[in-house]
């Protein structure tokens, strides 16, 4: 059996920067990885990856993104406030390096600086990502500034879904496997999904089975 190991609040502070950075985003386990497609007032496109998406609600199809602090430029943020919308996109492992490239500081388009090809849906006036399996946009409903850190959390209401057809179920359910969706931990890390199975809704005293 491997031995354990006990970090305390009262030794947080003593770690070393890059160590304590790489341990606290790892404790959440793997995260959603999406790119964030945006566009400014002049119609430069912007592009970053961002591992703090969530689901927030069906109806209405809501979901939450938290941004850090706008203590420094922040494009992605000021791109969403100008315009109110943005795109959701879903990394394959095709371009998975690509993505991680995109969070450098680039000053022109990170869609042309690490070769990804934006796509525009009719309508709509945020970019996607073309080659994304799973492609969503989104129009801005909040924004909550968070006092306990500085992040800002905003939350977009679901405008339009770009999927796959054979990747949605009967039920509606997404084989994000099927996609080749990749996921990621800490700040470096990233993963394929592999499905260990669907299982029926939780009911008292009977066991789960496979859907």
């Amino acid at each position: 059996m491997s031995h354990t190991k006990t970090f305390r609040i009262e030794q947080f502070a003593d770690l070393e920067k890059y160590f304590r950075r790489n341990l606290m985003n790892c404790l959440s386990g793997y995260k959603s990885l999406n790119l964030v497609g945006t566009m400014d007032a002049q119609r430069q496109t912007n592009l970053a990856p961002f591992s703090q998406v969530f689901h927030l609600g069906a109806s209405p199809a809501l979901m939450g993104m938290i941004i850090r602090p706008d203590s420094v430029p922040r494009h992605t943020l000021q791109n969403i406030e100008a315009t109110g919308y943005y795109t959701l996109n879903h990394v394959h492992s095709d371009f998975y390096q690509e993505a991680h490239q995109a969070a450098a500081r680039y000053e022109g388009s990170e869609f042309e600086a690490v070769g990804l090809d934006t796509l525009f849906s009719e309508g709509f006036p945020a970019p996607y990502v073309k080659s994304s399996p799973l492609k969503i946009g989104l129009k801005l409903e909040e924004k909550h500034p968070l006092a306990i850190n500085s992040t800002i959390m905003l939350i977009g209401s679901v405008q339009e879904i770009i999927i796959q057809e054979d990747c949605v179920a009967e039920d509606g359910f997404i084989d994000l496997e099927k996609l080749g969706t990749v996921t990621c931990a800490g700040l470096d890390a990233y993963y394929t999904g592999q499905k260990l199975g669907r299982l029926t809704y939780p009911k008292p005293y009977k066991k789960p089975s496979l859907i």
